[in-house]
């Protein structure tokens, strides 16, 4: 088993930034995928930003991209999101996902393959 907790939420105001934390503990070994979704009231949740096993690759959804970075500290168990230039359709609960095998590229944001989640930390962006 494999525990998520995320941090970092909170409330800004459009064009504010906000650094989402992950701190995964447990049988970490068993997965080799990291990804951060977001599920907004009414709304399906949505894969936001996956990164690889090594960091090397990473993948965002266009809504977000040239605007949030995932990143890890693998050492320390962490996955990031750092979210700048925030915008009102950015609030959402946030959530954090680890998973393991091999997908195609284009299946790496969606949540079914994905086994472990935290438990979400809401983001609010104001105008």
């Amino acid at each position: 088993q494999v525990q998520l907790v995320e941090s970092g939420g909170g409330s800004v105001q459009t064009g504010g930034s906000l650094r989402l934390s992950c701190a995964a503990s447990g049988d970490t070994t068993s997965t080799n995928r990291k990804a951060w979704f977001r599920q907004a009231p009414g709304k399906e949740r949505e894969g936001v930003a996956y990164i690889s096993p090594s960091g090397s690759s990473t993948l965002y959804a266009t809504s977000v991209k040239g605007r949030f970075t995932i990143s890890q500290d693998k050492a320390a168990n962490v996955l990031f999101l750092q979210m700048n230039s925030l915008k009102p359709e950015d609030t959402a609960t946030y959530y954090c996902a680890a998973g393991s095998g091999s997908f195609r590229s284009n299946d790496l944001l969606r949540p079914t393959i994905y086994n472990y989640w935290g438990q979400g930390t809401q983001v609010t962006v104001s105008s």
